[in-house]
């Protein structure tokens, strides 16, 4: 059986897999998100820079609302209602055909306005999410798989109850968040949150080193949303 990273466990496809110059190329900081978010400046910023927003000012709204009405649930709650509004908010598509590029980090506002992205999108608005709705940087991890089925990289988010626990896996392949232990068609490779990069048991990178996530945080913060460096 395929192992997925806890403390003290690193299958060798981590550092065999696409190989030291896609970590090299990827992002090593995280940001932290604080206690607030305004979505009146959010939204203001959303439309100077595209106009109407037509259908995309309900999702936003809609994503604002999930988190008043989350912030006080337990973590499995938590879990379930962000994996869900994620993948029913926003339908898959590839960068080429969304951006015009092969590889593009959209915010979670960028994938909202959009109502598509790919599965880097969804991992990232479902990280911040459950970030803002207070779940530690340490339980959750942004990480890179390949899928099996697809022959393809895929990125999903991943989440550990304890440093040990077999994680939980919250993707937009499929609805039901299963643990990771059950999810034979993926095979991981690395993976990331506020604390670095991880290959196995070691941190295979630190937090201040820029990459495309510095990039993100830049745009998340010209959107209007309070988040720091990690």
């Amino acid at each position: 059986m395929r192992r997925w990273m806890t403390k003290g466990n690193c299958h060798p496809s981590w550092l065999a897999w696409r190989g030291g110059a896609l970590l090299a190329g990827m992002l090593l900081c995280l940001a932290s998100v604080l206690a607030s978010w305004d979505f009146d400046l959010i939204l203001a910023n959303a439309q100077k820079r595209y106009g109407d927003l037509g259908p995309a000012k309900p999702r936003i709204l809609a994503w604002s609302e999930l988190i008043d009405a989350s912030i006080g649930l337990p973590e499995a709650e938590k879990l379930d209602s962000v994996n869900r509004f994620f993948n029913r908010q926003i339908r898959f598509t590839d960068d080429i055909r969304t951006w015009r590029q092969n590889d593009y980090w959209a915010t979670p506002i960028e994938a909202l306005v959009k109502g598509s992205g790919d599965c880097e999108d969804y991992s990232i608005a479902k990280y911040f999410t459950l970030r803002r709705l207070g779940i530690p940087a340490e339980k959750l991890r942004i990480t890179y798989v390949k899928a099996l089925r697809q022959n393809q990289a895929h990125m999903v988010l991943t989440y550990y109850k304890t440093p040990t626990a077999d994680p939980l896996v919250l993707d937009n392949l499929i609805g039901e968040i299963r643990p990771a232990s059950q999810r034979s068609d993926l095979l991981p490779v690395y993976a990331f949150n506020a604390e670095g990069l991880y290959t196995g048991a070691k941190r295979a990178g630190d937090t201040k080193k820029l990459s495309r996530w510095q990039d993100l945080l830049k745009k998340m913060r010209a959107e209007g949303f309070a988040i720091g460096e990690g």
